[in-house]
């Protein structure tokens, strides 16, 4: 029988027969798409014909159709749904896809027609965004080491495919550890939390085959613990367990990768003739430079724990009232401020969590999309991987658009975190295909029978993962390598944390954050009291967030450290650390920055692109209309539908009519003088 992943697929939109395809099916279908991309490179290579855009690069284009469609669903399913066999398929596949790119980057006669249309670019009459291909494919060749020759050739493609399997060892070791890790909680144990933490914890041991509730390392319930428990000890506890992620010795330790890949990281920069790791990763990025990187960091820094600092003194006053005479520790902050904010706001998460109900902040998201960009989204029973996830196809005026894939709750089999990604991607040559985009996400799973519940950081992520899914959506461009999300890391957030700020409209939660037990509407008391308390305990959010970014730019600007932890404790103490705070992601569990290069010295990236949407947001808010079509249209043409067409700061300015400071930033997080 015919490989089904090597088949047509007769499916609604193209969409992979989940339901006929086993891990079985990976490696034979792997091997021969792999076969398959080899030979169509090889072809336009040894090509007689004199090199042109089309027969070259637009070529270039076409390859890899077959492997880029074994690949999409191969890697969203071990990302979202791992099995012991998609691991151990990861660990086989990831050195061979690093050794067929380092082939294709080294093939001598390609490189050649690609620098040779380089170098006659001005003679070609390309179109802008033809032009701004070739640019990037030249510039992704020579930063891959295509001009290196002999043993430095050589050498980069043994650090390519070491660095690939690094990181996938990486991302499957803290799985591991985050998947092996659970605390049984009894009735004494669970006492003082609200109802849907204990829902939660009941769901996670239903979940995970255990006889009764457990505290596992999701964030989706270990946070919540964290804020809500009385018992200092098992606070404790849990939150130690969080953090040793990576860190227990044994085979899943990740120093060690983390050391290795730094050093390689050095190397690599090094042999295409950078300083350091940063200054080659930066060259291609808004920020362009450490040093930029660092100036915008530390402007937020300053203000970030002056506030930090405010705040401990005043959970060590509220610590001292209950009897405890010790300095706030890290697994003491979230339950003091959440006291905090229930003391200064009058406003409990326990209180707010019912009124936003997964199903209906679906619908907001949705529905500000609808107003926004004029789609529509319509419910598909199709079969998918797993039965969590759903889809839905995007329609604007009846014309199809795309399919959407939300996966919403925690499970053993998921990496951590929210992201989102592509089966497949906008494109028009050499045929229109239209996006089928995923929303992966790890919300705690409601037991049987009971709605599923966000906390408002949840409600967050929904609509910024979503803004990344309506950046793939909304694509319009002619070439794959473009579309959608390929743009610079530091602009990819944009559309993200700009959708964010839709959550936040007063009318968005009047009609959509609906009690779930009554059926009424949040009231306006307290839809003004989650406005007020937007900016609530935003120092320490700031501070663990840039913290971690310091110490990953700390990690590749100069000499790759040989104890990267020592590094990570030299820089917390040049910067002052609060003592009650710890890196958003400590290197031992910095998937970003390990789990790939994705982040690597770019973990900066989300901040840099928050300067860019509290300002793009502050344009609806200047036309005092959050929903101002005109300007909705703008921000489509310009970025949406634009992916990495033109230059990022060209398409901001495009959109705004000019770059933004950091005071919009430091204004919306509570942080400005």
């Amino acid at each position: 029988m015919t490989n089904i992943l090597l088949q047509d697929w007769d499916t609604p939109f193209g969409i992979a027969p989940f339901d006929k395809i086993t891990d079985d099916d990976f490696s034979a279908a792997f091997e021969v798409a792999l076969a398959e991309d080899k030979a169509e490179i090889d072809a336009i290579a040894d090509q007689s014909e004199q090199p042109s855009f089309a027969n070259t690069i637009a070529a270039l284009e076409a390859t890899g159709a077959k492997l880029d469609r074994v690949l999409g669903v191969f890697y969203n399913l071990a990302g979202a749904d791992s099995t012991d066999a998609r691991q151990a398929l990861q660990r086989e596949f990831s050195p061979k896809l690093a050794d067929h790119a380092s082939e294709i980057t080294a093939n001598r006669a390609l490189f050649n027609r690609i620098a040779a249309l380089w170098d006659q670019r001005e003679t070609l009459d390309l179109t802008e965004e033809e032009a701004r291909v070739l640019m990037l494919t030249h510039r992704r060749f020579v930063r891959a080491g295509a001009a290196l020759t002999g043993d430095d050739a050589a050498r980069m493609k043994e650090i390519t495919a070491r660095l690939a399997t690094l990181g996938t060892q990486f991302m499957q070791n803290l799985l591991k550890d985050e998947a092996d890790w659970s605390m049984p909680l009894s009735e004494t144990d669970m006492e003082g939390l609200p109802q849907f933490v204990v829902d939660a914890a009941r769901a996670a041991g239903e979940e995970a085959g255990k006889d009764g509730p457990i505290l596992t390392l999701s964030r989706s319930l270990i946070v919540p613990f964290l804020q809500f428990s009385p018992r200092r000890d098992l606070r404790e506890t849990a939150w130690r367990a969080w953090i040793a992620r990576g860190e227990n010795g044994g085979e899943t330790d990740t120093r060690e990768i983390a050391a290795e890949t730094l050093k390689l990281r050095e190397e690599r920069a090094k042999l295409l003739g950078y300083d350091t790791f940063a200054a080659f990763k930066l060259e291609t990025e808004m920020a362009g430079t450490p040093e930029a990187v660092r100036d915008l960091l530390m402007q937020v820094w300053t203000p970030a724990k002056r506030q930090a600092d405010a705040d401990a003194e005043v959970i060590r006053k509220m610590m001292q009232e209950d009897g405890v005479n010790a300095d706030p520790e890290p697994w003491d902050w979230r339950y003091y401020a959440e006291k905090r904010r229930k003391a200064e706001h009058d406003l409990d998460e326990a209180e707010l969590k019912p009124y936003l109900q997964l199903e209906k902040m679906l619908e907001a998201m949705f529905a500000c999309a609808g107003r926004l960009f004029g789609i529509e989204a319509k419910p598909l029973d199709v079969p998918l991987y797993h039965a969590d996830a759903r889809a839905w196809e995007i329609t604007r005026n009846g014309k199809h658009l795309a399919v959407f894939i939300g996966d919403y709750f925690a499970r053993s089999s998921k990496r951590s975190g929210a992201w989102c990604s592509a089966f497949r991607s906008q494109a028009k040559h050499p045929e229109v295909q239209s996006p089928i985009v995923v929303n992966v996400c790890n919300f705690a799973k409601p037991s049987t029978g009971q709605p599923a519940l966000l906390s408002y950081d949840d409600a967050r992520t929904l609509f910024h993962e979503f803004g990344h899914a309506l950046h793939q959506m909304l694509s319009d461009v002619t070439y794959g390598s473009i579309s959608g999300t390929s743009v610079a890391r530091d602009f990819v957030e944009l559309p993200s944390q700009l959708y964010e700020h839709w959550l936040e409209v007063p009318e968005v939660l009047r009609d959509y954050a609906v009690h779930a037990e009554t059926g009424e509407a949040m009231p306006r008391e307290m839809i003004d009291k989650v406005m007020a308390a937007a900016t609530f305990d935003m120092g320490f959010q700031t501070v663990e967030y840039v913290a971690s970014a310091l110490v990953d730019l700390a990690f590749h600007d100069g000499p790759a450290p040989a104890d990267p932890m020592a590094k990570q404790a030299e820089v917390l103490e040049g910067i002052g650390m609060p003592r009650a705070i710890v890196m958003r992601h400590a290197t031992p569990h910095f998937a970003h920055v390990f789990a790939g290069d994705g982040y690597s010295s770019g973990y900066y990236s989300y901040m840099w692109s928050e300067v860019m949407d509290a300002d793009a947001f502050a344009a609806f808010e200047e036309k005092g209309d959050a929903f101002d079509t005109s300007l909705a249209a703008r921000l489509e043409e310009h970025v949406l539908s634009a992916g990495g067409s033109r230059d990022p700061a060209e398409l901001y300015t495009a959109f705004r009519g000019r770059m933004p400071g950091v005071e919009a930033l430091l204004k919306g997080r509570g942080l400005a003088a």
